[in-house]
């Protein structure tokens, strides 16, 4: 008896540790720095530029939002203008789940239609208030080319 409530307790401690992990990214992220790595080159540049912001929330429920915008951003008056405005914005929503060092987000709704429907994968770690987010390796929607690419975020928490 004493092995089976032995190994019983084994069987549930990832449990727990996932749970755990959920309950510490539920709350609001404020983006800190985002650069982008290129596969092919191993070249990092800051995301947009460099001037972003950006919020991830987590709610106890499990969802997830997330949205970054460039600085600098005016309101449209022209296609043109409004071309710009899309491609200086990133926005994704859905259910998320834990699994290990990754949160897998089930997209219901995406700046990028081709996201909508998918689940996409984050690994992240935390460290107190501070969760780094590192993207899998993907074409860029938004490099000429399109190269493989992955994010790589610093957020922090606000109380």
């Amino acid at each position: 008896m004493t092995r089976f409530l032995a190994l019983l307790l084994l069987l549930h401690v990832p449990l727990f540790s996932l749970a755990d992990d959920r309950a510490k990214l539920v709350g609001n992220w404020k983006l800190v720095s985002w650069d982008i790595e290129i596969q092919a080159t191993g070249e990092r540049r800051a995301g947009m530029g460099g001037k972003t912001s950006g919020w991830l929330i987590f709610t106890p429920e499990g969802r997830m939002m997330a949205l970054i915008t460039a600085e600098g951003r005016k309101p449209a008056k022209t296609t043109e203008e409004r071309a710009a405005l899309y491609s200086t914005m990133l926005s994704n929503t859905g259910m998320y789940r834990i699994e290990g060092d990754k949160f897998i987000t089930k997209v219901d709704l995406s700046w990028n239609e081709a996201w909508n429907g998918t689940e996409q994968a984050r690994f992240y770690k935390l460290d107190g208030d501070r969760l780094d987010v590192v993207s899998a390796w993907a074409k860029s929607p938004t490099i000429p080319g399109e190269p493989m690419t992955r994010g790589i975020l610093t957020w922090e928490r606000v109380r």
